[in-house]
């Protein structure tokens, strides 16, 4: 095992917190702006044409394109009436995810509200397992948050294998953390396989 300084358990663990906030964030902020795109696109007309479009950008723009637009050509601070509050490099990664989440709500949320007007709740609800898919695909997109300076997991990883002095060693520790997420998130996968699986099976109401 790579001898690892005490502290390290810790601060990998708080930095996967931070790789979980972020992803709930971004899927919030996704929600927010992704379900109203997805009801204007269900209409007819010029409007549903310009949700649709709208769409299209955000699917395809590079999450570390925003996310240096945004710490670099935003100003520090900025302000929403009386709410002020400033461009730091985890809103940043926040917003440039919540750009690509918005997309995939959008997308997704049409077949949910499609089936809802249908009366088709069962199929409707299919969209619950889709978005916990989602959030779990931003929690290891990320750890782009490490290129900004965000202190998550990733970056408490780099910065242990800088301490360790064999090549060895900082072998095992990236297959550890490999391994970790790996196990993690196909736990997590089966899981929501089934509750997919299940609610697909449910009877039609």
């Amino acid at each position: 095992m790579p001898d690892l300084h005490p502290g390290f358990i810790a601060e990998f663990m708080s930095g996967l917190a931070v790789n979980f906030g972020i992803a709930l964030w971004s899927l919030a902020g996704g929600l927010l702006l992704g379900v109203p795109i997805a009801w204007l696109r269900l209409g007819r007309g010029r409007v549903a044409r310009l949700a649709g479009f709208a769409v299209a950008p955000m699917r395809t723009a590079p999450t570390f394109v925003v996310m240096f637009f945004l710490l670099n050509a935003l100003p520090a601070r900025m302000s929403l009436g009386s709410w002020e509050f400033s461009v730091t490099p985890w809103l940043s990664v926040v917003l440039s995810m919540a750009v690509y989440m918005s997309s995939y709500v959008a997308d997704n949320a049409v077949d949910a509200l499609h089936h809802i007007r249908a009366g088709n709740r069962a199929a409707a609800l299919l969209f619950l397992p889709g978005l916990v898919r989602a959030f779990f695909v931003a929690v290891l997109s990320s750890s782009t948050g490490a290129a900004v300076g965000v202190v998550e997991a990733v970056t408490v990883t780099l910065r242990e294998i800088d301490r360790l002095p064999s090549m060895g060693d900082k072998a095992l520790l990236m297959l550890g953390v490999t391994l970790f997420f790996v196990l993690t998130f196909q736990t997590l996968y089966a899981v929501l396989d089934l509750v997919r699986r299940r609610l697909a099976a449910a009877p039609t109401r």
